[in-house]
Protein backbone atom coordinates (compact mmCIF):
# COMPACT_ATOMS: atom_id res chain seq x y z
CA UNK A 1 0.00 0.00 0.00
CA UNK A 2 2.96 2.56 0.55
CA UNK A 3 4.52 2.04 -2.69
CA UNK A 4 0.95 2.98 -4.23
CA UNK A 5 0.39 6.14 -1.68
CA UNK A 6 3.25 8.74 -3.66
CA UNK A 7 1.35 7.32 -6.88
CA UNK A 8 -2.32 7.71 -5.68
CA UNK A 9 -1.23 11.33 -3.61
CA UNK A 10 0.00 12.40 -6.82
CA UNK A 11 -3.33 11.56 -9.39
CA UNK A 12 -5.58 13.04 -6.59
CA UNK A 13 -3.46 16.73 -6.61
CA UNK A 14 -3.78 16.62 -10.77
CA UNK A 15 -7.57 15.97 -9.96
CA UNK A 16 -8.09 18.55 -7.77
CA UNK A 17 -6.24 21.01 -9.74
CA UNK A 18 -8.56 19.93 -13.10
CA UNK A 19 -11.65 20.46 -10.41
CA UNK A 20 -10.53 24.21 -9.88
CA UNK A 21 -9.26 24.65 -13.38
CA UNK A 22 -12.87 25.88 -15.50
CA UNK A 23 -11.06 26.92 -18.57
CA UNK A 24 -8.72 23.55 -18.81
CA UNK A 25 -12.42 20.95 -17.85
CA UNK A 26 -14.13 23.54 -20.61
CA UNK A 27 -11.31 22.60 -23.54
CA UNK A 28 -11.18 18.79 -22.36
CA UNK A 29 -15.25 18.27 -22.09
CA UNK A 30 -16.71 20.90 -24.13
CA UNK A 31 -14.54 21.54 -27.23
CA UNK A 32 -14.61 18.29 -28.73
CA UNK A 33 -18.65 18.07 -28.59
CA UNK A 34 -18.42 21.40 -30.21
CA UNK A 35 -15.99 20.11 -33.32
CA UNK A 36 -18.87 17.51 -33.82
CA UNK A 37 -21.52 19.62 -34.06
CA UNK A 38 -19.91 21.85 -35.98
CA UNK A 39 -19.14 19.03 -37.96
CA UNK A 40 -22.66 17.72 -38.36
CA UNK A 41 -23.76 20.87 -40.11
CA UNK A 42 -20.90 20.94 -42.33
CA UNK A 43 -22.34 17.78 -44.24
CA UNK A 44 -25.64 18.82 -43.09
CA UNK A 45 -26.45 19.72 -46.56
CA UNK A 46 -24.37 16.10 -48.31
CA UNK A 47 -26.75 14.20 -50.33
CA UNK A 48 -27.39 11.06 -49.09
CA UNK A 49 -24.75 8.37 -51.05
CA UNK A 50 -26.91 5.50 -50.94
CA UNK A 51 -24.48 2.69 -51.58
CA UNK A 52 -22.70 3.46 -48.39
CA UNK A 53 -22.09 5.27 -45.26
CA UNK A 54 -23.24 9.44 -44.91
CA UNK A 55 -19.70 11.68 -44.60
CA UNK A 56 -21.04 12.52 -41.58
CA UNK A 57 -20.68 9.13 -40.61
CA UNK A 58 -17.32 8.35 -42.03
CA UNK A 59 -15.66 11.21 -41.03
CA UNK A 60 -17.63 11.84 -38.07
CA UNK A 61 -16.58 8.28 -36.28
CA UNK A 62 -13.10 8.87 -37.21
CA UNK A 63 -12.97 12.49 -35.74
CA UNK A 64 -13.96 10.59 -32.42
CA UNK A 65 -10.80 8.83 -31.95
CA UNK A 66 -8.88 11.99 -33.36
CA UNK A 67 -9.96 15.17 -31.68
CA UNK A 68 -10.02 13.56 -27.98
CA UNK A 69 -6.34 12.57 -29.01
CA UNK A 70 -5.02 16.25 -29.99
CA UNK A 71 -6.68 17.90 -27.40
CA UNK A 72 -5.69 15.58 -24.91
CA UNK A 73 -1.96 15.88 -26.18
CA UNK A 74 -1.97 19.52 -26.06
CA UNK A 75 -3.45 20.02 -22.14
CA UNK A 76 -1.31 17.75 -20.84
CA UNK A 77 1.76 18.95 -22.25
CA UNK A 78 0.97 22.18 -21.46
CA UNK A 79 0.24 21.17 -18.19
CA UNK A 80 3.25 19.30 -17.58
CA UNK A 81 5.58 21.77 -18.72
CA UNK A 82 3.65 24.08 -15.86
CA UNK A 83 4.76 22.05 -13.49
CA UNK A 84 8.41 22.59 -14.80
CA UNK A 85 8.62 25.90 -15.14
CA UNK A 86 6.59 26.83 -11.83
CA UNK A 87 9.44 25.31 -10.14
CA UNK A 88 6.61 21.99 -8.73
CA UNK A 89 8.69 19.37 -10.89
CA UNK A 90 11.58 20.06 -8.92
CA UNK A 91 10.04 19.94 -5.64
CA UNK A 92 7.59 17.08 -6.68
CA UNK A 93 11.27 14.87 -7.62
CA UNK A 94 13.25 16.06 -4.30
CA UNK A 95 10.63 13.89 -2.52
CA UNK A 96 10.39 9.67 -2.52
CA UNK A 97 8.44 10.12 -5.43
CA UNK A 98 9.83 8.70 -8.49
CA UNK A 99 9.52 9.58 -12.12
CA UNK A 100 7.39 6.96 -12.58
CA UNK A 101 4.96 7.62 -10.69
CA UNK A 102 4.88 11.22 -11.29
CA UNK A 103 3.72 10.18 -14.61
CA UNK A 104 1.55 7.57 -14.00
CA UNK A 105 -0.59 10.38 -11.67
CA UNK A 106 -0.89 12.69 -14.58
CA UNK A 107 -1.60 9.65 -16.87
CA UNK A 108 -4.46 8.65 -14.66
CA UNK A 109 -5.64 11.68 -13.83
CA UNK A 110 -5.42 12.79 -17.22
CA UNK A 111 -7.02 9.47 -18.43
CA UNK A 112 -10.10 9.89 -16.21
CA UNK A 113 -10.67 12.96 -17.92
CA UNK A 114 -10.20 11.32 -21.18
CA UNK A 115 -13.26 9.06 -20.51
CA UNK A 116 -15.26 11.69 -19.59
CA UNK A 117 -14.28 13.41 -22.85
CA UNK A 118 -15.05 10.99 -24.86
CA UNK A 119 -18.01 10.07 -22.97
CA UNK A 120 -19.43 13.28 -23.55
CA UNK A 121 -18.37 13.66 -27.42
CA UNK A 122 -19.71 10.13 -28.24
CA UNK A 123 -23.09 11.39 -26.01
CA UNK A 124 -23.33 13.95 -28.16
CA UNK A 125 -22.35 12.46 -31.68
CA UNK A 126 -24.54 9.55 -31.03
CA UNK A 127 -27.48 10.82 -29.42
CA UNK A 128 -28.26 14.41 -30.40
CA UNK A 129 -26.75 14.18 -34.06
CA UNK A 130 -27.79 10.99 -35.33
CA UNK A 131 -24.07 9.35 -35.61
CA UNK A 132 -24.64 5.71 -37.43
CA UNK A 133 -22.09 2.88 -36.81
CA UNK A 134 -22.65 -0.91 -37.63
CA UNK A 135 -21.54 -1.68 -33.93
CA UNK A 136 -22.51 -0.11 -30.39
CA UNK A 137 -21.23 3.19 -29.54
CA UNK A 138 -19.85 1.71 -26.11
CA UNK A 139 -17.00 0.31 -28.81
CA UNK A 140 -16.74 3.63 -29.89
CA UNK A 141 -16.22 5.55 -26.56
CA UNK A 142 -13.70 2.69 -25.33
CA UNK A 143 -11.84 3.20 -28.60
CA UNK A 144 -11.81 6.95 -28.33
CA UNK A 145 -10.27 6.84 -24.29
CA UNK A 146 -7.82 4.32 -25.38
CA UNK A 147 -6.91 6.97 -27.82
CA UNK A 148 -6.81 9.85 -25.68
CA UNK A 149 -4.78 8.20 -23.34
CA UNK A 150 -2.16 7.71 -26.23
CA UNK A 151 -2.36 11.52 -26.41
CA UNK A 152 -2.16 11.52 -22.61
CA UNK A 153 1.46 9.64 -22.99
CA UNK A 154 2.70 11.53 -25.89
CA UNK A 155 1.85 14.70 -24.42
CA UNK A 156 3.85 13.74 -21.40
CA UNK A 157 6.72 12.72 -23.26
CA UNK A 158 7.00 15.69 -25.53
CA UNK A 159 6.61 17.78 -22.38
CA UNK A 160 9.84 16.11 -21.14
CA UNK A 161 11.82 17.57 -24.37
CA UNK A 162 10.33 21.16 -23.53
CA UNK A 163 11.58 24.52 -22.00
CA UNK A 164 8.31 26.36 -21.92
CA UNK A 165 4.85 26.26 -22.61
CA UNK A 166 5.43 27.78 -26.01
CA UNK A 167 7.38 24.61 -26.79
CA UNK A 168 5.15 22.25 -25.27
CA UNK A 169 2.67 23.59 -28.06
CA UNK A 170 5.21 23.64 -30.96
CA UNK A 171 5.11 19.59 -30.95
CA UNK A 172 2.18 19.59 -31.53
CA UNK A 173 2.66 20.16 -35.55
CA UNK A 174 5.21 17.89 -35.05
CA UNK A 175 3.62 15.40 -33.43
CA UNK A 176 -0.13 15.54 -34.31
CA UNK A 177 -0.33 17.16 -38.05
CA UNK A 178 1.36 14.16 -39.84
CA UNK A 179 -0.91 11.65 -37.36
CA UNK A 180 -3.99 13.46 -38.80
CA UNK A 181 -2.40 13.73 -42.83
CA UNK A 182 -1.40 10.03 -42.64
CA UNK A 183 -3.98 7.89 -40.79
CA UNK A 184 -6.34 7.36 -43.70
CA UNK A 185 -9.43 10.05 -42.56
CA UNK A 186 -8.02 11.82 -45.73
CA UNK A 187 -6.84 9.48 -48.07
CA UNK A 188 -7.24 5.34 -47.18
CA UNK A 189 -3.80 4.06 -46.06
CA UNK A 190 -3.63 1.31 -48.55
CA UNK A 191 -4.16 4.13 -51.84
CA UNK A 192 -1.16 6.20 -49.78
CA UNK A 193 2.58 5.95 -51.80
CA UNK A 194 4.32 3.13 -50.17
CA UNK A 195 6.96 4.98 -48.54
CA UNK A 196 3.96 7.58 -46.41
CA UNK A 197 2.05 4.27 -46.14
CA UNK A 198 5.14 2.90 -43.87
CA UNK A 199 5.33 5.60 -42.07
CA UNK A 200 1.98 5.34 -41.19
CA UNK A 201 2.38 1.73 -39.97
CA UNK A 202 4.52 2.66 -36.96
CA UNK A 203 1.92 6.01 -36.07
CA UNK A 204 -0.77 5.17 -33.18
CA UNK A 205 -3.56 7.38 -34.78
CA UNK A 206 -3.31 5.09 -37.59
CA UNK A 207 -4.66 2.22 -35.35
CA UNK A 208 -7.40 4.17 -33.85
CA UNK A 209 -8.60 5.22 -36.79
CA UNK A 210 -8.93 1.51 -37.97
CA UNK A 211 -10.10 -0.21 -35.23
CA UNK A 212 -13.19 2.68 -35.48
CA UNK A 213 -13.57 2.14 -39.19
CA UNK A 214 -14.09 -1.60 -38.03
CA UNK A 215 -16.76 -0.55 -35.91
CA UNK A 216 -18.21 1.40 -38.17
CA UNK A 217 -19.21 -1.55 -40.33
CA UNK A 218 -19.36 -4.52 -38.44
CA UNK A 219 -22.08 -4.83 -36.05
CA UNK A 220 -19.68 -6.71 -33.64
CA UNK A 221 -15.75 -6.48 -32.15
CA UNK A 222 -13.17 -8.13 -34.96
CA UNK A 223 -9.79 -9.65 -34.45
CA UNK A 224 -8.66 -6.51 -36.12
CA UNK A 225 -10.51 -4.32 -34.05
CA UNK A 226 -9.18 -5.37 -30.69
CA UNK A 227 -5.41 -5.99 -32.24
CA UNK A 228 -6.00 -2.15 -33.34
CA UNK A 229 -6.31 -1.39 -29.50
CA UNK A 230 -4.22 -3.19 -27.94
CA UNK A 231 -1.64 -1.44 -30.16
CA UNK A 232 -2.55 2.12 -29.25
CA UNK A 233 -2.80 0.88 -25.57
CA UNK A 234 1.29 -0.23 -26.12
CA UNK A 235 2.30 2.96 -27.79
CA UNK A 236 0.76 4.84 -24.46
CA UNK A 237 2.29 2.77 -22.01
CA UNK A 238 6.00 2.97 -24.05
CA UNK A 239 5.70 6.96 -24.56
CA UNK A 240 4.72 7.04 -20.76
CA UNK A 241 8.20 4.30 -19.75
CA UNK A 242 10.52 6.68 -22.37
CA UNK A 243 9.01 9.62 -20.74
CA UNK A 244 9.58 8.88 -17.65
CA UNK A 245 13.35 7.50 -18.50
CA UNK A 246 13.85 11.42 -20.28
CA UNK A 247 12.00 13.28 -17.72
CA UNK A 248 14.26 15.75 -16.39
CA UNK A 249 14.03 17.26 -13.03
CA UNK A 250 15.28 20.63 -13.65
CA UNK A 251 13.45 23.68 -16.08
CA UNK A 252 17.49 24.33 -18.06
Amino acid sequence: MTTLRPYTATTGRILRQLRNDHRTVALILVVPAVMMTLLYFVYAATPENPQGPALFDRVGISMLGILPFIVMFLVTAIAMQRERTSGTLERLLSTPLSKLDLLGGYGSAFSLAAAAQASVACLVSFGLLGLRAAGSPGWVVLIAVVDAICGVALGLLASAFARTEFQAVQFMPLVVTPQIFLCGLLVPRDQLPRWLEIISDVLPLSYAVDALEQVSIHAEPTARMWRDLLIVAAFAVVALIVGAATLRRRSA
